[in-house]
């Protein structure tokens, strides 16, 4: 049974996780606030990043060029395929991080409140660890597995998404549309990121996570990701970049906020997922990656294909 502090704090979690649940611009903003407040959390800074590539991939779909290519269905479809996978990941995740924020100012657990956000016991394990060893890695990639778990059922292979997004010929063009492309820039004008050839495998999404948040913490480039985030208001428009990128390019994708409307959502009664010991041995181990590069001169050409093959279709149309 509940004592009333801890039922004033579930119903809390509830309200404000609801408040900023909005949108994809709302919840950018939280994540990286929580991050600036309690940086040894890493997944919320990777969160918000990659939280920023969403919303950049929503608004390519109404700006100049993803029109001319893709039908209105098609890109509606694809909107609330980010939209939907957006939106159940923060309803997952931002309850345990304001737990943890609760727990850190009482200096008192408080994980065991997480089953009353349908929190997976994976999850609960691994805060408690992490509340007593503060291994800070380890927790990021916990939730790395945990965001990918949520939204397999949920989205990727709900059989909805998987009749009208990942079956159709569209998808399998991901490459060239930056469906599963990851971007951080920095101030100055250099681009890093990774991409995921299998994007409806769950481990390879989970391999991409680890792989972005060994490059978002590098410790050349993080200073610079940092700066990036607390200094770029994020719009949604490729802009927020592209601004750092092509000194002299116009703005060719809209801001979200004036595009997308608010989407209701709606969710029954979450599954816990479980995984095996050994699987989660596994999937819990730390990468061996290369120096990143950077990958301008690649973010260039694909732009460049990606206006080509417009001319192309409007010759031929």
């Amino acid at each position: 049974m509940l004592t009333s502090f801890e039922q004033q704090v579930v119903e809390t979690i509830r309200l404000k996780t609801k408040q900023l649940n909005i949108d994809n611009i709302s919840r950018t903003e939280a994540y990286a606030t929580f991050y600036n407040n309690h940086p040894e959390v890493k997944w919320s800074f990777l969160a918000s990043m990659v939280s920023r590539n969403a919303g950049w991939n929503m608004c390519d779909l109404q700006g100049k060029w993803f029109p001319e290519l893709l039908s209105i269905e098609t890109r509606d479809l694809l909107f609330l395929t980010y939209e939907r996978a957006n939106w159940l990941i923060f309803q997952d995740a931002f309850p345990q991080l304001l737990l943890y924020e609760i727990s850190k100012k009482h200096e008192k657990s408080y994980f065991h409140l997480l089953e009353y956000f349908d929190v997976s016991p994976f999850m609960y394990e691994k805060w408690t660890v992490f509340w007593e060893r503060k291994k800070e890695i380890e927790l990021m990639h916990a939730l790395i597995i945990n965001e990918q778990h949520i939204i397999e059922p949920a989205v990727i292979a709900h059989p909805f998404y998987q009749k009208k997004v990942f079956h159709r010929l569209v998808f399998h063009f991901q490459d060239s549309l930056h469906f599963s492309s990851v971007l951080f820039p920095t101030m100055e004008g250099e681009i890093y990121g990774c991409s995921v050839h299998s994007f409806t495998k769950v481990d390879e999404r989970i391999k991409l996570g680890k792989k972005l948040g060994e490059l978002l913490f590098s410790q050349a480039l993080y200073p610079k990701f940092l700066q990036f985030s607390m200094s770029t208001v994020h719009t949604g428009s490729r802009v927020d970049y592209e601004q750092y990128v092509f000194r002299s390019k116009r703005r060719d994708t809209p801001y979200l906020r004036m595009t997308f409307p608010i989407v209701p959502h709606h969710e029954k009664k979450r599954g816990q997922w479980r995984i095996s010991k050994r699987r989660e041995k596994k999937l819990m181990k730390s990468l061996d990656l290369s120096a990143p590069m950077p990958i301008t001169e690649w973010y260039q050409n694909k732009q460049k294909q990606l206006h080509v093959l417009v001319g192309i279709k409007k010759f031929f149309r």
